[in-house]
C-alpha cells in the first residue's frame, strides 16, 4: 500500500525524520517548509495523504487544511504540539482525519498513516454506491452530495461519511463503537468522543432545532439512531 505523502513541517529536523521514516516504508515523499510551497506541491503532485503541522509561520496549518479541502478530498493527519482537546476537535471538525501530538514516535506516525489510508480506500460509508434517504435527508454516495428537505448540505468529509452511515441504518440504534469502526475504521486511534462532536455538528445542519433533534436521536447509554420517517 504505497503512495505519495506530502509533509508540511517547518522544523527541518522533524520533517526530515518523518520523511525518512515514511520512505523506509516504501512511500514517495515530498516536503514543504511553509504554506505557499505546500500548496504548490499539493497541486502539482498526486498526493495520497498530507502530514500537516498546524504551527507554521505565515500561512497557518489551519489555512492550509481549509485550502486542501477546497482543492480535493485527500486524507490529512495533523501534527501539533498542542495537547488541548479543543485544538484536536477543531481540526477534526475542519475535516482532518487524524492527529498526532508532539512529541511522537515515528512508529506510531507510520501506523496512523497506514490506518488512515486503509480507511480512505475502504470505509463502509464509501464502499456502497447509490442513494440512501430517510427523515427528509437524501445522501448520494456516487456524487458525494447530501441534502435535507431539498436543500443542499455543506459537509466535511467525515460529516458526509457519518451521515451516509446513519441514514443507511435508519431506524436502527448504532453504538459509538459501531459508528467509530464504520466511519473511522476499526484500527482508528480516534477517541469515541469524536463521534459525539461530529453528531453535534451534524445536527446543526440537518435539524430545525439541534437542541431537540427529530432526525438524529440519542439513545441514552447506547449511541445514536436516525429516524426512518
Amino acid at each position: 500500500m504505497a503512495g505519495t505523502i506530502l509533509i508540511v513541517e517547518d522544523e527541518r529536523s522533524v520533517g526530515d525524520a518523518v520523511a525518512y521514516a515514511l520512505e523506509r516504508e516504501g512511500f514517495e515523499v515530498v516536503v514543504a517548509r511553509e504554506g505557499k510551497a505546500a500548496l504548490d506541491l499539493f497541486q502539482k503532485n498526486a498526493v495520497d495523504l498530507v502530514v500537516l503541522d498546524l504551527m507554521l509561520p505565515g500561512l497557518s496549518g489551519w489555512d492550509l487544511l481549509g485550502a486542501f479541502r477546497r482543492e480535493r478530498r485527500v486524507p490529512v493527519i495533523m501534527l501539533t504540539a498542542r495537547a488541548e482537546e479543543a485544538d484536536r476537535v477543531a481540526g477534526l471538525e475542519m475535516g482532518a482525519d487524524d492527529y498526532v501530538t508532539k512529541p511522537f514516535s515515528m512508529r506510531e506516525l507510520v501506523a496512523r498513516v497506514r490506518a488512515v489510508l486503509r480507511r480512505g480506500s475502504g470505509s463502509e460509508a464509501d464502499a456502497q454506491d447509490g442513494v440512501v434517504e430517510a427523515g427528509g435527508v437524501r445522501v448520494d454516495i456516487d456524487r458525494h452530495e447530501a441534502s435535507v428537505d431539498g436543500s443542499e448540505l455543506e459537509l466535511s468529509p467525515k460529516e458526509f461519511d457519518l451521515l451516509a452511515y446513519l441514514v443507511r441504518n435508519a431506524g436502527r440504534t448504532r453504538s459509538r463503537e459501531q459508528i467509530l469502526t464504520a466511519v473511522w475504521g476499526d484500527d482508528s486511534y480516534i477517541d469515541q468522543r469524536t463521534v459525539d462532536v461530529h453528531v453535534r455538528w451534524l445536527r446543526t445542519k440537518i435539524e430545525k432545532d439541534p437542541a431537540h433533534p427529530e432526525r438524529l436521536m440519542t439513545v441514552r447509554g447506547v449511541g445514536y439512531k436516525f429516524a426512518e420517517g
